[in-house]
């Protein structure tokens, strides 16, 4: 697998690793018909736009790495009431 593929595949480096999958998923059972999956494509642009503000934060309060690990992101998701995406 190619190290790009590794990374992306990556839980502590891909926030949205199920979102992407569920994309995915959704156009291989509806015939690559994007239409059918715009909910799917929805959550998985709300999820990065989440990430990404919740990287930028840490970036800008000088917090490394950067991007929450998967571990910290879950507490940062249990702390919620409800899925931000």
């Amino acid at each position: 697998m190619p190290i790009v593929t590794k990374r992306l595949r990556d839980p502590d480096i891909n926030p949205c690793l199920s979102e992407s999958d569920a994309s995915t998923r959704c156009m291989d059972e509806n015939n690559y018909d994007k239409d059918m999956c715009s909910t799917s494509f929805l959550k998985y642009k709300n999820c990065r736009k989440f990430w990404n503000a919740i990287m930028l934060e840490r970036r800008r309060n000088g917090v490394k790495p950067p991007m929450p690990t998967a571990a910290e992101r879950e507490k940062i998701l249990g702390a919620m009431e409800k899925m931000p995406y």
